[in-house]
């Protein structure tokens, strides 16, 4: 419990009705979640309107309210403050209420369309390998000292974020490794944390639905490097074509890494199967159980991010070979036919021919390539039609399913997938709206030798169809048509 005026240090706002010495329980945003004596903060959203629910918010209790229009009757018993921007005001309250615990990590965000989820999942595996006790935020699940904390979003939002990092904080954490996404930045959800380091992964199409250009999507994702500070470091990947651009009006300490271009960590592909990747690795052979050039940047992207937070360089490598990587990323296994079965959460273009291409740089001969894939529904109708060339292109045969089809009906999605499709990959792909079926007719299809991708969903355990999420795991339904095959 807090007093109203400690919470709203730093926050400028245009009026204050009331005196704002009143104790705080507690900071929500959800008229649902307010409970006796909370500070209720109105956010214009994209589909619903927070001032709609001031008056319910104050009928079961909210004390005071942080608005940008304010109603046309104030209680008088009830404190309003009218601020210009209520989702930046959420962001400083709730680090205020919640005694500023970023400050007291050193917390470390990574952004970027592909990559995120690995590279974070992978520094809190390194580093509470190395002896740390951290923290993990990210898209699969958030974990504080490996206690497991189911995830909804990439990034939570601002009351979430710092109640977890206070639980950090309080469990005597030493680092928090966070995912940073684009809507994250564009909603201000970071906004008041105190960052120690950003990496930057890689930028590619996704996500138009939200920020409708290409362009907006970038500089949501430069708008977090542009707020780090000086005492933080930038880290970006030199071989993407954006990598520079992240770092243009950065305070922070300029580092690169790449496969291909000069950089401060380079690194470069000896080998690569489905058994790992050999990397010559700032002058060192080290031998990784993970696969795939995308996961070389990954790798290279974590040891660098350990060196600028300056752990030991054998230490790291070391422990860094022994790691897997995050649940649904490059999943593989082999059936009793030799059938060779992949789980990848892929789901932009880029990442869809990433692991195809990882695909075709390890198969040993003349496997035929089997690809299920779908889009989700209520997202970004623009890349469904790539994301089906991509895989047309790079596959011997593509079924196209449903996918998170969500409120749309999921046979229009495929529709408007296949419109991507050149009409010399037609005959080789096909629509199933079942993704079960899909994955079963998958199985049924190869021979063995062959390599089925199953692709989109990669650690989700649902499909979520007209806002409910029915239970559903790719790799479960692989496993089950695995075993019948013989």
């Amino acid at each position: 419990m807090r007093y109203l005026s400690d919470i709203l240090d730093g926050l400028a706002f245009t009026e204050l009705q009331g005196s704002a010495d009143v104790e705080i329980t507690s900071v929500a945003f959800d008229s649902r979640a307010v409970i006796p004596g909370s500070l209720f903060v109105a956010i214009k959203g994209t589909l619903v309107d927070g001032h709609d629910y001031i008056d319910q918010a104050i009928k079961k209790g909210a004390i005071a309210i942080i608005c940008e229009d304010l109603p046309a009757h104030t209680a008088g018993e009830v404190d309003f403050l009218m601020v210009a921007d209520s989702g930046k005001a959420l962001s400083l309250v709730a680090a205020n209420f919640y005694g500023n615990p970023s400050a007291q990590l050193k917390l470390v965000g990574v952004t970027g369309t592909n990559g995120k989820t690995t590279i974070a999942t992978l520094l809190y595996q390194l580093f509470r390998d190395l002896g740390y006790k951290c923290g993990l935020l990210s898209t699969v699940e958030n974990q504080i000292n490996g206690q497991i904390i189911p995830s909804t979003h990439t990034t939570p939002d601002p009351i979430e974020l710092n109640r977890l990092m206070e639980e950090m904080v309080a469990q005597g954490c030493d680092y928090c490794f966070m995912e940073v996404s684009s809507h994250a930045v564009a909603q201000h959800r970071v906004a008041n944390l105190s960052f120690s380091g950003g990496v930057f992964t890689n930028l590619t199409h996704d996500h138009l639905d939200y920020h409708k250009t290409f362009d907006k999507y970038l500089k949501a994702k430069k708008q977090f490097f542009d707020g780090l500070p000086k005492s933080a470091f930038a880290l970006t990947n030199i071989d993407d074509k954006n990598g520079n651009v992240m770092l243009q009006n950065t305070l922070a300490h300029k580092k690169s890494y790449g496969l291909k271009s000069m950089a401060d960590y380079k690194a470069r592909i000896l080998e690569n199967q489905f058994g790992g990747l050999l990397l010559h690795i700032d002058n060192e052979e080290v031998w990784f159980k993970m696969v795939g050039t995308f996961n070389a940047y990954n790798l290279l992207a974590v040891y660098a991010t350990a060196m600028l937070l300056e752990q030991d360089k054998s230490k790291v490598l070391t422990s860094l070979s022994k790691l897997t990587g995050a649940e649904g990323r490059f999943e593989y296994i082999v059936a009793p036919n030799k059938v060779i079965g992949i789980v990848d959460y892929a789901h932009t273009p880029d990442a869809v021919q990433n692991v195809l291409s990882t695909i075709h740089d390890i198969r040993k001969g003349n496997e035929k390539v089997i690809t299920v894939i779908g889009c989700g529904g209520d997202r970004d109708k623009t890349k469904r039609p790539i994301m089906a060339r991509v895989a047309s292109e790079w596959s011997d045969k593509v079924i196209l399913t449903s996918d998170n089809p969500r409120s749309e009906d999921p046979a229009q999605i495929i529709k408007d997938m296949i419109e991507g499709v050149d009409p010399a990959f037609k005959r080789h792909t096909v629509s199933i709206v079942d993704r079960r079926e899909a994955i079963k007719t998958a199985c049924m299809l190869a021979n063995p030798g062959d390599i089925i991708l199953v692709a989109g969903k990669g650690h989700e355990k649902y499909q979520d169809i007209n806002g409910v999420k029915n239970h559903f795991d790719d790799m479960e339904e692989l496993e089950e048509q695995f075993k019948l095959l013989l």
